[in-house]
């Protein structure tokens, strides 16, 4: 009878493996295909395309968090999409967008912090960086800095971190310290499977750092 439990209780373990593993590779392979879209969106459309093409992924995101309800990684995807989108969009429709994102960014946060490399906390910091501060919005560049450094601290290498926390030092004009980050970024490894959003990210650091240097030589 012992040994009848102990086989069973080998197969259920097993089983809940196999099942978590199963359930792993599926959400990473729709989150992979949130990420390829939403580049293909962000660095190559452009207009009343790119907005209906971000309210579509949107609507994609939402059922890939309704399928992984547990997971921070859908959470955080259907943030970063609805911020982009709220960026190119504009007007009074980008502020319910960024609120929006605000509470999947932070709903992730409470799930898993350390998430696709702290990723919550980048496009967290970056939203309170260029949301209008009170009355209008919940901008707040202290709590941007705060959330950037967080992800620093969590991807101190990573393309996204140093970019995102250089574009924060630009706006506030320090401008060689902003240089150094994105010195960081441009050297970052190149991230499986995203060519296309390394590309277009890659594009934005050299302008960014033409900008400093037209800046600092001024």
């Amino acid at each position: 009878m012992k040994h009848t439990i102990k086989n069973i209780m080998a197969s259920s373990v097993a089983l809940l493996a196999l099942t978590a593993s199963s359930g792993w590779a599926g959400v990473t392979e729709e989150i992979s295909t949130l990420q390829k879209r939403w580049a293909e969106v962000n660095y190559q459309m452009e207009g009343e395309a790119q907005s209906e093409a971000f309210a579509s992924l949107a609507t994609e995101a939402d059922a890939v968090v309704s399928k992984y309800p547990d997971s921070a990684a859908p959470l955080i995807w259907r943030g970063i999409i609805k911020s982009t989108y709220a960026g190119a969009k504009g007007g009074l429709g980008a502020l319910s967008l960024a609120k929006s994102s605000k509470a999947d960014l932070e709903a992730a946060l409470a799930i898993d912090p350390q998430a696709l490399d702290g990723s919550a906390y980048t496009s967290l910091g970056t939203l309170y960086c260029h949301v209008p501060g009170w009355p209008i919005g919940f901008g707040d560049d202290k709590k941007a800095e705060k959330l950037l450094l967080k992800a620093l601290a969590i991807n101190p290498d990573g393309i996204d971190s140093n970019y995102f926390y250089a574009d924060y030092l630009i706006g506030k004009k320090r401008y060689q310290d902003a240089k150094s980050y994105l010195l960081k970024a441009k050297k970052a490894a190149p991230r499986i499977n995203r060519p296309l959003a390394d590309a277009g990210r890659q594009k934005e650091i050299s302008q960014a750092l033409a900008v400093i240097e037209q800046k600092l030589g001024s």
